[in-house]
């Protein structure tokens, strides 16, 4: 993984641009980054001139971070995010999460697009997050451990924040916004899966199946972050009903889908 010096200088550079303390940090998934637009005051700084991050090559992840805030509170948002299947390791996708840790944050909410595998899903549903399934077949924590950042061993009964899963349920109601909450299944991509994958996911307890998150969700308990996850079902991922899928359909989903997304983060960043 990369070493602390890394994660300092990456830190260090963001601090010069941003010196006020950050109260929570969003990692925007694919289609998600309308968010941003509800930034006050926004401060915009390209993954590319920030030490040690890499790049972004997925459409519909714009490749910077803002900095600004919603509802009084200062917020960094990644707007667009690092895939497995881009490349990279598991440790270098992580590397943001590692810099937001470093930064003073301490609250996390983690976003996706998803495929919904729970029959009593429809596409363009919002889903929180209550635990995940890793079959990506990987993890971020192999290899060497630094002490200063977390356990050789870290612990993952509560991946997800209890009290966040509690708030974003309330949270939805207060605003008359349906949501699920269910199992998270990430696969290492880039292909979609077959019917037989899917069976076998669903057979094993995942609700929604993607292609992040996880490694991130990882990363930040080993740091002891507390954690929202919030995944858009943007297409139904059914064994036996199972269409033809492509990345312009999942983007048009969650586009759709983007005004009730903004409004339920906007409305738990007020409460966080």
């Amino acid at each position: 993984m990369k070493s602390i010096k890394d994660i300092e200088s990456a830190s260090l550079y963001i601090k010069d641009i941003f010196k006020d303390n950050i109260d929570i940090a969003v990692v925007l998934g694919s289609g998600l980054g309308k968010l941003v637009e509800f930034i006050e005051e926004p401060i915009k700084i390209k993954y590319s001139n920030i030490p040690g991050f890499p790049k972004s090559t997925v459409k519909g992840h714009a490749g910077e971070m803002i900095i600004g805030k919603i509802n009084g509170k200062n917020i960094l948002a990644m707007n667009g995010r690092f895939h497995y299947y881009e490349g990279y390791s598991l440790n270098t996708i992580t590397f943001p999460i590692r810099v937001i840790k470093n930064l003073g944050i301490e609250k996390l909410i983690i976003t996706n697009a998803a495929g919904g595998m729970n029959p009593n899903f429809e596409a363009g549903d919002l889903m929180i997050i209550n635990d995940h399934i890793n079959v990506m077949g990987d993890s971020p924590l192999i290899g060497k451990n630094y002490d200063e950042l977390g356990p050789r061993f870290p612990d993952m009964s509560k991946a997800y924040c209890k009290e966040y899963i509690s708030l974003a349920n309330t949270v939805a109601e207060e605003l008359n916004i349906k949501v699920r909450n269910g199992i998270y299944a990430p696969v290492s991509g880039p292909t979609y899966e077959t019917p037989a994958e899917l069976r076998y996911l669903r057979l094993i307890g995942g609700d929604a199946v993607g292609m992040s998150t996880v490694p991130e969700v990882i990363v930040a308990n080993h740091m002891s972050m507390k954690v929202l996850g919030i995944s858009v079902i943007t297409d139904m991922a059914l064994a036996d009903n199972l269409e033809p899928l492509d990345h312009t359909r999942v983007m048009e989903t969650a586009n759709k889908a983007t005004d009730k997304f903004v409004k339920l983060v906007a409305g738990i960043i007020n409460k966080m």
